[in-house]
């Protein structure tokens, strides 16, 4: 994310400083003054009771852009009465060394625990596993840990930064995991030069872990990786930039669909961005039964028989817009119930919203700027929600992720299935109180900790109901 994108002080650009004051009147409020006139806000200051001629103070500011921090920083130090001793980065310091590290379930205390532990004690449980295999899901961490793995292709809104770039993100994938689910994510990032590579090295690595999660691999590439692997590995494999966006969208449209007074087995809905999301949403969507599904890109409609189709885009055609509309998002969106967008900001226009079906439900889930901004539309959505933490009704792949694999683990399951991302969809939709739904709420909170747990029991039971579960 760019500097530029941050229009007001935001806790990712803030600051902490140590300053010392003169203890007299009106030098605290002289230094807040300074750092609001030049924008920037205090976030936090640490207790204190003025005594002494001197005043050691730790405060935080938020700050707009790493060129904010500089400005606030000089405005700090123009003070007379004011010594600024230090000041970091919040963002960077919580990442110094690394979001994650690894801890001992059992004690070595003594020569007894070490025998035990390690040598010559762990040669029987090696051998019980070389004997059957399936014991590797109960004496190692095999049973509860994931690997995150990417390529760097794709990251975030930053695009193909490379492995190394992107293992701040897989990080804090893994503290999601454990945060959320008690599951133990370990960040996997590889220097590979074709998805081939990946596949070869994924594999090879597989027996030391109960599942994959693929993260910020570029499409068309993702789809192949995944495909390959679901199909010659027996544990888990789930690509949550693809269904952990959709399993929570489709959990929101379930819900959207009631405050407005519709139903998804009559629902139009237009797609804008045919990557890994949009693909997975438009698969999900079909499969929970909304019976007219049409994406656009660039080029407009996407139909079967429209020239340039990558092999993706293909499977979309044949399977949507069978009646095959042609046309640019703002003909085709015309009439629609719902938009919902992974794609570009601003490239819906109030009018498009405005040629809509009667309160229509609008998710705007470019990230850091949404395709519509919900102030431009206020009065006229009926249910609005984004993929930014700043506005109302947050998709969030969060809220589905954790608890999927949760409940993969929890029922050994060889594979997650259609039928489990629709429970956890479900399970998700669930977790908002009926009595509570309203157009500012139709996901829950992704701090609402039983959300996982609730997501995990429902795809333990999927797994089972469909066959891919080994308990």
């Amino acid at each position: 994310m760019t500097d530029e994108h941050i229009a007001a002080p935001s806790t990712q650009y803030s600051i902490s400083i140590h300053v010392t004051l003169d203890n007299k009147p009106g030098v605290l409020g002289e230094l807040a003054t300074a750092i609001g006139s030049v924008g920037g806000s205090i976030f936090a200051v640490d207790g204190f009771v003025a005594k002494g001629p001197a005043l050691e103070r730790e405060m935080v500011i938020n700050c707009r852009s790493v060129a904010h921090q500089a400005e606030v920083v000089a405005a700090v130090e123009a003070i007379d009465c004011v010594e600024l001793h230090d000041w970091h980065d919040r963002t960077f310091k919580m990442h110094e060394g690394g979001k994650i590290e690894v801890l001992p379930l059992c004690p070595v205390g003594d020569r007894d625990d070490l025998s035990m532990a390690y040598t010559p004690g762990v040669a029987r449980v090696c051998n019980a596993i070389a004997d059957d295999e399936s014991l590797a899901d109960v004496y190692t961490v095999r049973k509860n840990t994931v690997a995150i793995v990417s390529d760097g292709t794709a990251v975030l809104g930053l695009g193909d930064i490379g492995p190394k770039a992107a293992l701040p993100v897989m990080e804090g994938k893994a503290l999601l995991f454990k945060e959320f689910a008690g599951v133990d994510g370990f960040p996997i990032v590889l220097d590979v030069n074709n998805p081939d590579e990946l596949i070869e090295t994924v594999v090879r690595m597989a027996p030391t872990f109960g599942g994959i999660n693929l993260e910020d691999i570029a499409a068309p590439a993702a789809f192949y990786v995944e495909d390959e692997l679901k199909r010659r590995l027996d544990i888990p494999v789930f690509h949550d930039d693809q269904h952990g966006t959709a399993v929570v969208a489709l959990a929101a449209l379930e819900n959207a669909v009631e405050v407005v007074g519709k139903n998804l087995q009559d629902l139009t809905v237009v797609i804008n961005g045919i990557g890994a999301a949009g693909l997975a949403i438009g698969k999900i969507l079909l499969n929970a039964g909304v019976p007219t599904v049409i994406g656009t890109d660039r080029r407009g409609a996407i139909y079967d028989g429209r020239e340039g189709l990558n092999e993706a885009k293909q499977w979309f055609a044949e399977n949507t817009n069978s009646a095959k509309r042609a046309g640019s998002l703002s003909e085709i969106i015309a009439g629609a119930d719902v938009f919902v967008g992974v794609s570009a900001p601003g490239v819906l226009s109030i009018e498009d919203v405005k040629n809509m079906a009667a309160d229509p439900i609008i998710f705007a889930m470019a990230n850091p700027d949404p395709e519509i901004l919900p102030e431009q539309v206020e009065g006229i959505v009926g249910v609005m929600a984004t993929g930014r933490s700043d506005y109302p009704n947050q998709i969030n792949n969060v809220l589905a992720f954790p608890g999927i694999f949760r409940g993969a683990f929890d029922a050994h399951a060889t594979d997650i299935t259609e039928g489990m991302k629709l429970a956890a969809a479900r399970a998700i939709a669930d977790s908002v109180d009926p009595a509570e739904r309203n157009a500012q709420y139709v996901v829950p909170s992704v701090f609402d900790k039983t959300v996982p747990i609730k997501v995990a029991a429902a795809v333990a039971e999927a797994a089972r109901a469909e066959g891919v579960a080994r308990s």
